[in-house]
């Protein structure tokens, strides 16, 4: 199993908005204080990553509980758990085989029907809410999802990043008919993510991938470094190295007889669309560029709107996401001024333990952070933005490599995206491209669309999950013909 870091640009310290999202409504009430095991499948999701997280309880041969986990998204299946107590409503466990070691406490609460609580791994600690799941319903249908037999040919692929010493593997959907065909490489957003971007059942890249290819391009989509079948570690990776990782997948297409050289393009997603311009900036071999929900501003200041339209979005009060601002501030204040990781630790460790004292109970249990959780909480948080990508992150500035982009540009965002607000990243980005002299781009806000792309109501990421759409068919028809118009032979 993959290191479960929900990074990402949907990844910022919100300590009162880190409520986990339950993916499914229990059936049927549960009654914790009549000491009931909680046999059966639970669910929840890493709200801030968008990781749906599976745990199937039954009842031991030897008396009291057992389980084992599932991570969709990550290709993990029967973890197995260990040490599994539930006694008073309180419900604790341990994932052993996690890398880093992996552990769970949650407190049962009657009135919302789930279990509040916390998931913590490697030093990391985040919000995670667990709801009943009877049956084997899961979830709401995802139509557009590619189903065979299919119009062109899927390769499985392998190829070296060498500057890193590692391989990576994915899929090459080719067109039929003659080639050498135009092609893009898709750059996934931030967490540890598959081929198919997997999130929450969909697979946005899987879709794109199908839609181009029955039109005419191909589609190289690979495993991030240390997800899946590729090799690498993913924890210790920053934008920069992903950046790596996508331009040895440019490299190979090149290489393929399939594959027209002049018409490979990039086409990346949230974290993808920032990593997307510092491959475009220093390669010869791309000939485009497709922007889905990048940003155009660095991470600072995209964290710091982030939980405000979230926690707008969520129907939460302003000042609990105020609350929230000003310990980003400190906190991010505090590794822009001090590089030393050892130095600023403690730092980080005393703002938090002022922020979490300034909370009121409820404020705290609404947070998932329970007096047994509370120090594991704050060290998971340190060791996350004092991390090597968050400091890249923080202070990347997406418009110095955009300003140096003179290829076709296609710059799209949701007018609900409340991670990457359209509002605040695409007249940046559009400037960016107008002082690089760029004569061919298309900048678009996409109306009513989320995010992921999805025809949303708020833009919260507690939608993602409900909807069934993977990708609105208006963006796939965008993105397909805006790259035939400029290379469909």
């Amino acid at each position: 199993m993959k290191t479960l870091r929900p990074y990402g640009l949907q990844r910022a310290v919100q300590l009162t908005i880190a409520g986990g999202l339950a993916v499914c409504v229990a059936l049927r009430p549960y009654d914790a204080s009549a000491q009931q095991p909680p046999v059966g499948t639970w669910t929840g999701v890493l709200e801030v990553a968008a990781l749906e997280m599976i745990f199937h309880f039954s009842e031991a041969s030897s008396g009291g509980v057992e389980g084992t986990m599932d991570v969709p998204a990550q290709g993990a299946t029967g973890v197995p758990l260990r040490s599994v107590v539930f006694e008073g409503g309180h419900l604790s466990f341990l994932i052993p085989d996690a890398p880093g070691g992996a552990a769970y406490e949650g407190i049962w609460s009657d009135e919302e029907q789930i279990f509040q609580g916390t998931f913590s791994q490697a030093g990391q600690s985040f919000a995670l809410n667990l709801s009943r799941r009877d049956g084997e319903d899961s979830g709401p249908a995802r139509p557009q999802t590619p189903e065979g037999p299919f119009p062109y040919e899927s390769v499985d692929v392998r190829f070296p990043n060498a500057t890193a010493g590692i391989e990576l593997a994915g899929t090459l959907t080719l067109p039929t008919g003659d080639g050498p065909f135009p092609s893009v490489v898709t750059i996934s957003g931030s967490g540890p993510q598959d081929r198919d971007e997997t999130i929450l059942g969909h697979r946005p890249f899987a879709v794109l991938a199908d839609h181009l290819a029955r039109h005419g391009v191909a589609v190289l989509r690979f495993d991030d470094r240390g997800v899946g079948e590729s090799e690498g570690d993913f924890a210790s990776a920053t934008s920069l190295d992903f950046a790596d990782d996508a331009q040895a997948a440019v490299e190979f297409l090149s290489s393929r007889p399939e594959i027209d050289p002049r018409s490979i393009g990039l086409v990346g997603h949230s974290e993808g669309g920032l990593i997307a311009p510092i491959i475009a900036s220093r390669s010869a071999d791309v000939a485009f560029m497709v922007l889905l929900a990048g940003p155009g501003v660095n991470g600072k200041d995209l964290l710091y709107e982030q939980p405000r339209l979230t926690g707008k979005a969520a129907g939460l009060p302003e000042s609990a996401t105020e609350r929230n601002r000003i310990l980003q501030r400190e906190l991010f204040r505090i590794v822009l001024e001090e590089p030393d990781i050892d130095t600023a630790a403690p730092k980080l460790r005393a703002a938090l333990e002022s922020s979490l004292d300034e909370m009121t109970d409820e404020q705290l249990a609404q947070a998932g952070i329970a007096p047994t959780t509370r120090a594991r909480f704050i060290e998971g948080q340190v060791v996350f933005v004092n991390s090597a990508w968050m400091r890249v992150f923080l202070t990347h500035d997406p418009a110095e490599p955009l300003a140096k982009v003179t290829v076709p540009v296609l710059a799209l965002n949701g007018s609900l995206d409340v991670q990457v607000s359209a509002d605040q990243n695409l007249p940046v980005i559009e400037r960016a491209l107008i002082a690089a002299g760029n004569r061919d781009y298309t900048v678009r806000e996409m109306d009513g669309l989320n995010h992921l792309f999805q025809p949303a109501t708020t833009g919260a990421p507690g939608e993602y999950a409900l909807i069934e759409v993977t990708i609105d068919p208006s963006v796939l028809d965008l993105v397909t013909e805006w790259i035939l118009q400029r290379f469909g032979g």
